[in-house]
């Protein structure tokens, strides 16, 4: 029997406008992972896209969304102002969890968020905005050193993927690692550079992505 799924397009009302999300419900979900991308990149990220797909393949439902309204994507492919304003991301992030938690289709649905590059430090910001709705964060290549003054406060489960060739980001992971008070864990995919564009580095990082979210949905939040 083929798995069923809701799948729609969803406008969501943030500070500054309006952004796009893709919204991606399995029957039967366990939980749904807010995407929260990285640098230049959107909703329409193929490696973002790829993780989302095994997370439904595993009754997780998932969210892309931009993280920029059009105007400042445009202005962002020119000037790149965006793309480490972190407050800014980390706002979007929060009003897309504030979004989850008042839709009718997803409000009874555990969250988790899932962050890469930049976007992971806007979504550890997030969680730790919102101890009580955010149930696990995985980061993947991603940048938590520059949520630095918040991680003391993150309460969720947080995994952080960095590829074993991606030197410097990887030494960053393991300075946040040391700040984040609760459960965490630092995994490292061998041979991967910081896109994980190695032959099967991507589908290692959504199996662990996927096990992780699955295994902290069922959890209750402390």
């Amino acid at each position: 029997m083929h798995t069923q799924q809701k799948d729609t397009v969803v406008n969501i009302e943030v500070p500054g406008g309006t952004v796009s999300g893709d919204l991606v419900i399995p029957t039967e979900s366990e939980g749904i992972v807010l995407f929260a991308h990285g640098s230049g990149s959107g909703r329409h990220s193929p490696r973002n896209r790829q993780v989302a797909h095994v997370l439904q393949a595993s009754k997780i439902a998932t969210l892309l969304f931009d993280l920029l309204t059009p105007e400042e994507e445009r202005t962002d492919e020119r000037t790149g102002e965006f793309r480490f304003d972190i407050e800014l991301l980390a706002s979007r992030t929060i009003a897309a969890l504030r979004w989850l938690h008042e839709s009718a289709d997803t409000q009874h649905l555990p969250v988790g968020i899932f962050g890469a590059s930049t976007g992971a430090a806007a979504a550890l910001m997030a969680a730790a905005e919102h101890p009580t709705r955010v149930y696990a964060v995985v980061s993947r290549g991603g940048r938590p050193d520059l949520a630095r003054p918040q991680l003391s406060r993150v309460r969720a489960p947080v995994l952080l993927i960095v590829g074993g060739r991606d030197v410097e980001v990887l030494q960053l992971n393991r300075e946040a690692l040391a700040l984040l008070p609760f459960e965490k864990e630092l995994c490292v995919v061998e041979g991967a550079t910081h896109l994980f564009e190695e032959p099967g580095a991507l589908d290692e990082v959504a199996k662990l992505s996927a096990d992780w979210f699955r295994g902290h949905f069922a959890e209750d939040i402390v």
